[in-house]
């Protein structure tokens, strides 16, 4: 099965990004998919203005992917923008998009509502993203529930272009991970940057540790017993426990005598445990980033062999050279 993600390069990662999306596509890496995954610079430049941000966020990016476990000898890993051939795709797509089907978009409306400025390219987004899907002959496309109406976007488009042009695209369904965990921050809600509550995958052991001592917990005393179910620090812990591990915390949170700041430190050694050599590789890979690149650029070159006959096809297709 051919696996397609992208991921935007929007700053600093954390605890949230690695169980939400990271972990997942490690899953699958391991499991023997064919798993292609790329830096969605293009589609950054929808809210990112500024070049030498884009620059930077796209290196880190590169480089907390590698860092985390992304194998680039199993899984094709570029940036988009190395891969031209998916805006030619997208103009092809763009002529049998109704605009219909783009004003129905509540990704579109939800960032208007929250005051993004009305762009061709903020609107257009989803014929950007098919094309992304479509080149590469994709299988599955995970999705969470905010990028469902984009999948079905694709479909809709590859199968008017097909219709019209002859049987080009393959039909991607959605892959449903059969877990995503939904990480609290540091406040309880869903950790996201844009709440403030959020742990850091790298960072000084000083911010890490200032974060998590710093997750809000109830007023329970010490000695008195606590439910680990309503315990932000808890549920944190278990992503990164193992299943005994957790059940052992679990006993002591409900026996009492065992307080949230015992909770905390188990959490932080747990943390440190899990994320203190992917920080090592990320060092050494930022030390040298010709490798990064070198790597991306042989990702890319990987991805436009693929890519090639699809759009060879499609222009084709269409009558066009």
């Amino acid at each position: 099965m051919r696996i397609l993600t992208g991921i935007q390069p929007s700053g600093q990662i954390h605890l949230g990004n690695y169980f939400g999306a990271i972990d997942n596509i490690l899953r699958m890496q391991a499991q023997g998919h064919e798993v292609f995954l790329f830096l969605a610079d293009f589609h950054a430049l929808t809210t990112v203005r500024d070049p030498a941000a884009l620059r930077e966020g796209t290196m880190n990016a590169a480089l907390d992917f590698l860092a985390c476990g992304v194998d680039p000898e199993k899984t094709v890993f570029w940036r988009q923008s190395d891969v031209p051939e998916v805006q030619e795709l997208a103009w092809l797509l763009s002529v049998v998009t109704p605009m219909g089907l783009l004003e129905r978009c509540h990704s579109y409306k939800d960032k208007l509502a929250h005051g993004k400025e009305a762009t061709h390219g903020l609107f257009a987004y989803p014929v950007l993203m098919a094309a992304d899907i479509l080149l590469y002959q994709s299988d599955l496309v995970p999705v969470g529930k905010d990028q469902k109406q984009h999948l079905e976007v694709t479909r809709d488009l590859a199968i008017k272009f097909n219709n019209a042009y002859g049987e080009i695209f393959k039909l991607p369904d959605a892959y449903i991970p059969e877990s995503v965990a939904i990480v609290p921050g540091t406040d309880g809600q869903k950790m996201s940057k844009s709440y403030g509550n959020v742990i850091p995958l790298f960072d000084t052991a000083k911010r890490i540790r200032q974060s998590i001592m710093g997750i809000v917990t109830d007023s329970t005393p010490m000695d008195q017993p606590k439910d680990p179910e309503t315990c932000n620090v808890y549920k944190i812990y278990k992503l990164l426990a193992t299943p005994e591990q957790a059940g052992e915390m679990a006993a002591k949170l409900r026996a009492g005598g065992y307080g949230y700041g015992d909770a905390k430190k188990a959490l932080l050694a747990a943390y440190h445990e899990k994320f203190d050599a992917c920080a090592a590789r990320r060092e050494e890979l930022a030390a040298n980033p010709a490798k990064v690149e070198e790597i991306l650029a042989r990702g890319a070159a990987r991805a436009r062999e693929i890519a090639a006959p699809t759009l060879a096809a499609a222009i084709k297709a269409v009558g066009l050279r």
